[in-house]
């Protein structure tokens, strides 16, 4: 067994020790992951910080593999036949890639299929997979570990629907409580004799005995799967949404109710153009959303968000130790991107520490955005000086970054907007600015003019750092500069401050020390 050994570092203070070069992390970063469900066979590849990983390879294929199976007891053969090949171009891909072992899992089409083993060994026998075939409990449970993968401190419960199945699985205290699976796939349902009538009161009656089981469920409702990103794209194109990321989109019970009208309402094919959803994801909207009009009538929840973190994710999420599971996934990627495309990786740090004045009775839940915003301020730097603070925005709020409320990416996402640029008007994300309040808004301008100014004036991390300090009774913003920085108190570095302090409202004082 290897032994790692770890230096003496300097104090981490708020951020912690850095994790993702240590070993036993680093053994996390490309991994391969397919899962074989019901509607679909897909694969992904993680990469870069694991605990908050990127996808470095994703792809997906429409196999069906679940169409018929209440009918004939056994997989859709042409869904078969997708699947074998779709496999062989993944093992394919997984060995140019130089991959581990690709982890291979499937759940309620190849469990309940009769002839489920066999294509587990002919597919073994055909690509060296070795497919492991999990039941709905356990597919439950990592569907809700993919969900604790990008909220570490989530509460509620887990609605997880694929093809041929329903999963549900209580979270909270970063643990997975109780879970129930049951036959309330779309392709199932659409057996259902009797029409949409029909439908509904098998619906009814298996939601009511999901919630004898597991009691009132008030908290949120996390939904994780294909069919419910596809109902959360038809309600962001009612509502007229401006940022079309699904992971963290949120919904309440009403604004359901008014998206299954307006779908009932609507011409199908209409809707599923304008919304970018795929036909055969579109064909089985209608089937998703009975489901869901039950099941929100059937256990109140308070609030509704959508997880694109599902069963991959879990898997991965299986393989951390504890100690990185319990890390912030937004600044562990934010530090990431840090060192791997600032000019100074460590310079984020220093920066916090300088402009944390500024904020000192935030909350800690604007305190990590804080961290995030001075992690990233540098990584675009590369990019045109006249496009650069568009572009710092754009990758931000449309970033495959966990634990980011939307309100939260258009927070960082402005602050680093002000660190580029001074004023903002007039460009094509002011409707995405509506979705953060005028105080987030006011807060996220004085973050990115404080790091506009601290960044003229360092650009060493074992530099003397000056201070801020604001009287905000008096109007008064301080700064004190160790005279060996003055030479970099330029003209331009005098104007970012004028600007902060305008923010502030404050008048500012100059105070030169040693």
């Amino acid at each position: 067994m290897e032994q790692v050994i770890e230096t003496v570092t300097p104090d981490w203070g708020p951020f912690g020790r850095p994790l993702f070069d240590d070993p036993s992390v680093r053994a996390l970063s490309r991994v391969g992951v397919v899962d074989v469900g019901s509607n679909s066979v897909r694969m992904v590849v993680f990469d870069g910080a694991a605990r908050s990983p990127a996808y470095f390879y994703n792809e997906k294929i429409m196999c069906a593999l679940g169409a018929g199976l209440s009918e004939t007891g056994q997989l859709n053969p042409s869904g078969r036949d997708r699947a074998l090949a779709a496999l062989r171009r993944f093992q394919h891909l997984a060995q140019d890639l130089h991959l581990p072992p690709l982890h291979v899992v499937a759940t309620a089409a190849v469990r309940d299929a009769t002839d489920g083993p066999d294509f587990c060994a002919e597919v073994e026998r055909e690509t060296g997979l070795h497919i492991s075939v999990v039941d709905g409990e356990e597919e439950a449970r990592l569907s809700a570990q993919g969900v604790l993968l990008g909220w570490p401190g989530a509460y509620g419960l887990i609605c997880d629907i694929g093809g041929s199945s329903m999963e549900l699985a209580e979270i909270g205290e970063g643990e997975v409580g109780r879970r129930l699976t049951s036959a309330l796939g779309p392709l199932k349902l659409r057996d259902i004799k009797g029409g949409r009538s029909g439908r509904k009161a098998h619906i009814k009656q298996v939601m009511e005995e999901l919630r004898s089981q597991l009691g009132p469920q008030r908290d949120r409702l996390f939904l994780v799967g294909g069919s419910w990103r596809a109902f959360a794209r038809l309600d962001m194109l009612r509502r007229g949404y401006p940022l079309k990321v699904l992971h963290e989109y949120r919904m309440t019970t009403k604004q359901v109710r008014e998206t299954v009208k307006f779908i009932e309402r609507g011409d199908p094919e209409t809707l599923r153009a304008a919304a970018g959803v795929s036909g055969s994801r579109m064909a089985l909207v209608p089937y998703a959303m009975d489901v869901l009009t039950r099941l929100i009538r059937t256990f109140k929840p308070k609030d509704i968000a959508i997880s694109s973190y599902g069963i991959r994710e879990g898997l991965l999420y299986e393989q951390m130790p504890q100690r990185l599971r319990d890390r912030d996934p937004l600044v562990e990627a934010s530090r990431f991107a840090e060192a791997k495309d600032a000019r100074l990786p460590g310079f984020g740090k220093k920066l916090f520490d300088f402009v944390m004045p500024l904020f000192r009775s935030a909350p800690e839940t604007q305190v990590r955005l804080i961290k995030a915003a001075c992690l990233l301020h540098d990584v675009s730097w590369r990019a045109h000086p006249d496009y650069r603070a568009e572009i710092c925005f754009d990758n931000v709020t449309r970033a495959n970054l966990s634990g980011l409320k939307h309100s939260e990416r258009v927070f960082i996402g402005l602050a680093l907007q002000h660190r580029y640029r001074n004023k903002r008007d007039g460009n094509q994300f002011d409707p995405l600015y509506a979705l953060l309040d005028e105080k987030g808004q006011k807060q996220a301008e004085i973050l990115g003019k404080a790091m506009r100014f601290g960044a003229m004036l360092w650009m060493q991390n074992d530099a003397k750092m000056g201070k801020l300090r604001l009287y905000p009774k008096k109007k008064l913003l301080e700064v004190t500069l160790p005279k060996a920085t003055l030479p970099l108190y330029s003209e331009v570095a005098e104007a970012r401050l004028k600007s902060l302090a305008s923010a502030l409202d404050a008048e500012t004082r100059l105070i030169t020390r040693g």
